[in-house]
């Protein structure tokens, strides 16, 4: 089943740096090559979609021309190895044997014990796995990728990049549950996610716009999976993610923040297990279950159906309220940042939540808003809104050089 082969130019001299970023039906890659001593340069990124259904691959290079594409019609049975071990055979054949210097993963939950990347080691992975429980979506097929790689390359480097790392140095009084103590002391508490958006954005923000991005700002992550953090001077001080990446905004399918007495109530009245509980907070709940009709923001703006509309209605709610309360966690606001798919590519959406926060001292540019300008208030707003673009793989990327840097030239 081997993948076809593409037309990448051919490597200068150079590493390269596969940041990857494994679900549980399909493997999104991005390849790096490293030029010179700092620049990081996109050589191609894509898809194997359809995990154990109709797989397909899909690769494109920086320009969004494509580099590859196929389809697995007999592939319903093959496992993420399988699959691994072709694109790691793809990457050799069009980049040159040996050019692949490691590999950066995402890795959605680092726990108390992991506050910055680190090369993966079977100490390191015996720890993540203990966490697969409050990242249940995520972390064991994170990790999946993880331990095939080192059965198909066990020689390549592998270098986790957590989520939750970029919140590790949150004030207490952020991470803090209302629980006796020894549940903390155990690791019940706050982490926030995202922190891979969130950590480029505040870089890419800073280059922006530099004084505006040293004071208080709330920047909106929203995609299929939503949050916001608030940030001064580029650290995170709060988030709205919490233990688990279920809690905060409703997100496609995740219902966000819950009174606990509703599971409870599931538990002891419905006579639900804890099984079923989960399914319905991940896979069910969020835009998906309040609309009864999709988890997809576009295809619900597109919907004349009501239950749409008032799914739309809860998620720019939700969001305002939550700008709210991190404007208070900030001791005010100086702007507004939205980033991910949504936050991207949806001005309908930044549009009202925009009006809706207007209260706060945002007066939006419509005309800019609609074209997707970078900034997107009218000037003289007293608190400003921008649509800064995200890139977690280039995250991971600098991750994963900087700590092979550390070890051994690259």
């Amino acid at each position: 089943m081997t993948l076809p082969p593409s037309k990448l130019a051919e490597p200068h001299a150079g590493n390269d740096i596969l940041a990857l970023n494994s679900g549980s039906s399909s493997l999104k890659f991005a390849l790096f090559e490293v030029e010179g001593e700092r620049s990081l340069v996109l050589a191609a990124k894509g898809e194997i979609a359809g995990i154990g259904t109709a797989p397909r691959f899909r690769a494109v290079d920086a320009s969004g021309h494509v580099l590859s594409e196929r389809d697995w019609h007999s592939g319903a049975g093959l496992r993420h190895e399988a699959f691994l071990a072709e694109l790691l055979a793809w990457v050799d054949n069009n980049r040159g044997d040996d050019r692949l210097a490691a590999v950066g993963h995402r890795v959605v939950h680092g726990g108390a014990d992991f506050s910055a990347p680190v090369l993966v080691d079977d100490h390191v992975l015996a720890v993540l796995d203990q966490l697969a429980p409050l990242a249940p979506l995520h972390q064991p097929h994170n990790l999946a990728a993880v331990r095939a790689l080192r059965t198909i390359r066990p020689s390549l480097p592998q270098v986790a990049c957590f989520d939750t790392a970029f919140h590790h140095d949150m004030p207490s009084v952020a991470t803090r549950f209302a629980l006796p103590r020894d549940y903390e002391a155990s690791g019940v508490r706050r982490y926030g996610f995202h922190g891979l958006s969130y950590e480029f954005i505040s870089g890419a923000f800073a280059a922006i716009a530099p004084t505006i991005s040293a004071g208080r700002v709330v920047v909106a992550h929203l995609g299929s999976g939503a949050s916001l953090c608030a940030l001064r001077g580029g650290h995170s001080l709060d988030t709205t993610m919490g233990f688990t990446a279920l809690d905060g905004l409703p997100m496609g399918t995740r219902c966000g923040a819950l009174d606990p007495g509703v599971i409870l109530y599931l538990l002891q009245e419905r006579k639900m297990s804890a099984q079923a509980i989960q399914d319905l907070l991940y896979d069910s709940s969020g835009l998906l279950g309040v609309s009864g009709i999709s988890s997809d923001m576009h295809t619900l703006l597109e919907s004349q159906d009501v239950r749409a509309r008032e799914a739309i209605e809860l998620f720019v709610f939700r969001i305002v309220r939550e700008i709210g309360g991190l404007a208070s966690s900030l001791g005010g606001l100086d702007a507004l940042v939205f980033t991910a798919g949504i936050g991207e590519h949806s001005p309908e959406i930044r549009r009202r939540v925009c009006e809706s926060a207007s209260w706060l001292g945002i007066d939006i540019d419509h005309a800019a808003n609609q074209a997707g300008k970078t900034c997107l208030t009218a000037p003289g707003s007293r608190v400003s809104a921008w649509m800064v673009p995200t890139d977690e793989d280039l995250m991971i990327a600098r991750h994963t050089r900087k700590l092979l840097e550390c070890g051994r030239p690259v």
